[in-house]
Parts: structure tokens; C-alpha cells; sequence
């Protein structure tokens, strides 16, 4: 199988950018909003010389938020593995990470109960990647990209999820549309994750110019993302072993490392984490990625027996967290259109 770049497929399957219709869900997103609504941007408390001491209630909701997460949102995880460990830049020659890290934020916010599609039985007319998404919590995540595009898709006309995609990359010709491009999303993510211990800041020069690097400082982080991709794509019995990266409580905890999984593949950095395997190995990890794929860029998620061995316990394990969480269906539905997103990305043989 080769592992060369991949394209965007122009035509079947693409969706315009007013594509889609149907009411809203009833009473999801205004209750959460008056919710949100609710929570005064100012509260006080006594302090201990009989001062009142001012707080913004929401920074407290958003440490909560953060402590009910993984370390690393699904960008950071797919930019990480495409940075070069010591050189600290992504290979010159992928095209395909802007996308697919733009498909990441869209995932992230499903995963985060942000984003949902619309509970219009109607949709089934349309393709997945077709479907209108709606916010239902705009609560600030605490993650700044996350935070900018929610607050694009609460304030905007709904839009599908392919569309959403495509308008944050900047991939439209309708000039009114072109501020929903977020930019410089590359460079921010590798920011925050030098905010997080997990990669320094150098610059380097490339003969004409000088560029800022980002090195890894904390090698950890990377080694873990690298073991569960290869556990995953290799092993008969996956076994997720809670750490900071992918907390014991954390909703989703195999759907969420299958989507980082296909995102990466998507974004052309898979073989980053697959490099210590033998050609072979490789080729059946490959492989395995192209049955998760198509496995899970569907709705329901397929059912399908692995016909290699490898994770023959998955297909129990995903429908036991979907079972868990029956009224968070919708929201699973927009991580399957993303992944749908993702098929249409095509090797250039």
C-alpha cells in the first residue's frame, strides 16, 4: 500500500457550501444557551481581610472542562505526530494536514458535546458529510481554536459538516464567506502544545530564511501517541491503558483513538508512529486503517468481524460506549460524517 500524499477529491461526495436543511433540535440548544446565559460574568467572595475578592465564574467552569479531558486535544495529537522530533517543522511536502486538522476541530467539538447534528429525521436523505451540524453547549471549551470555531458556528447560518470543514480552510469561492477561514492553525496548535511542556521553540535557518521550530521537549507524550496507534492497529486484544494523554473517565475512549487514528492517516503522518514495525507489519497496519476508515465513516458504526485478528475485541468495546451513551448519538453521527470527510482524501499513486 503506498503511504504517498493524499488530495482533496473534487465532485461526488463534496458538499456545497449551503447544503442541507431541517429544524433544530427541541430544546437542546436554547436550554443550553440560557443556561450559559445565566452564569454572571462576575461573582465575588469574602476574603480574609473582609475584602470581596472578584472571579469570572466561567474560568473556573472552563479548569472543570479541562480536567474532564485529555491533556491533548485531536489536533495537537495529529500535528505532534507529523513534527519532526528534533528538526521540530512537518515534512515540506504534505498538503493534506491543514485539511484534515480542521476535520480534527470538528471532531473535537463533537467528542466535547459542543456540536450535534440536527435531529431532523429528514437528514437520512442526505450524505453524512451533507448533514447540517448545530451547536448545542456554547460553553467555552478552554481550548482558544475550539473556542474561535464555536463561536463561528453559534453566530453563522447552520451549515454540514463538509461545508464547515471546507470554509475553515479556506476552501471556497464565495468571497462572503471567506472570514470563517481559520488561519495560521499549524503554527497556534504548536504554540499550545509549547505551553504544555510538550514541544520548545527554536529558530532555524533555511538558507533564505529564518523559521520558528518546534522541537520536542517531552518525548512522552509522543511515545505514548505512537504505542496506542500501534496497539490499536496490531494487536488482537486492544487494551487502552488510562494515562493523562487518555484519562480512565473519559467518554468515548476508543471512538475518540480510532478518529485520532484515521485523522492522522488522513493527514499523512500515520507512518510516523508505524516506523518501528517491519514492512510487512506496516502494510497490515495500513490495511487495518483502511478497514477502520470505512468501518467508522459510516452511521450506525459498522459492525463488521476484523478479518485480520487485529482488535477482534473493538467492535464490542465501540458498541458498549455507544450503548453508555444513547442521547449522545447525534453527536457521534458528525464524528462519523468527519471520518466520511476523510475518505474523500485520495493517494496519489
Amino acid at each position: 500500500m503506498s503511504t504517498s500524499g493524499l488530495t482533496r477529491r473534487r465532485g461526488a461526495g463534496a458538499a456545497s457550501n449551503d447544503s442541507g436543511e431541517g429544524a433544530s433540535t427541541p430544546g437542546r440548544t436554547n436550554s443550553s444557551s440560557n443556561t450559559r446565559d445565566a452564569v454572571p460574568e462576575t461573582s465575588y467572595e469574602n476574603g480574609e481581610n473582609g475584602h470581596k475578592i472578584a472571579f469570572d465564574p466561567r474560568d473556573i467552569n472552563e479548569t472543570v472542562e479541562r480536567s474532564k479531558q485529555p491533556k491533548l486535544t485531536l489536533m495537537e495529537e495529529v500535528l505532534l505526530l507529523g513534527l519532526k522530533d528534533k528538526q521540530g517543522y512537518l515534512s515540506f511536502w504534505n498538503d493534506n494536514i491543514s485539511y484534515a486538522l480542521r476535520g480534527c476541530i470538528v471532531l473535537e467539538l463533537a467528542f466535547r458535546g459542543r456540536v450535534s447534528m440536527q435531529n431532523d429525521p429528514s437528514r437520512r436523505r442526505f450524505p453524512l458529510p451533507d448533514r447540517v451540524i448545530e451547536v448545542i453547549d456554547d460553553t467555552p471549551t478552554g481550548e482558544v481554536l475550539l473556542d474561535e470555531a464555536l463561536k463561528m458556528m453559534k453566530s453563522s447560518e447552520k451549515m454540514s459538516v463538509s461545508a464547515w470543514i471546507d470554509l475553515m480552510s479556506g476552501e471556497t469561492w464565495n468571497l462572503m464567506k471567506i472570514g470563517y477561514q481559520l488561519k495560521q492553525v499549524r503554527e497556534r496548535l504548536a504554540k499550545g502544545l509549547v505551553d504544555k511542556g510538550i514541544l520548545r521553540t527554536e529558530k532555524r535557518n533555511f538558507l533564505l530564511f529564518d523559521m520558528a521550530t518546534h522541537p520536542v521537549a517531552d518525548g512522552g507524550a509522543k511515545e505514548e501517541l505512537r504505542r496506542r496507534v500501534r496497539n490499536v492497529l496490531t494487536q488482537r486484544t486492544i487494551v487502552l491503558n488510562p494515562n493523562a494523554w487518555l484519562p480512565e473517565g473519559l467518554e468515548f475512549r476508543h471512538i475518540r483513538t480510532i478518529a485520532m487514528i484515521c485523522a492522522a492517516y488522513a493527514a499523512n503522518v500515520l507512518e510516523n508512529a508505524l516506523s518501528s514495525l517491519g514492512h510487512e507489519a506496516r502494510e497490515r497496519a495500513f490495511a487495518q486503517t483502511d478497514d477502520l476508515l470505512a468501518d467508522y465513516s459510516q452511521w450506525p458504526f459498522g459492525k463488521k468481524a476484523v478479518g485480520n485478528g487485529v482488535g477482534a475485541n473493538l467492535p464490542s468495546v465501540i458498541a458498549e460506549e455507544v450503548n453508555n451513551s444513547k442521547d449522545k448519538e447525534l453527536q457521534l453521527e458528525v464524528v462519523a460524517a468527519c471520518l466520511n470527510v476523510f475518505t474523500t482524501l485520495d493517494s496519489l499513486l
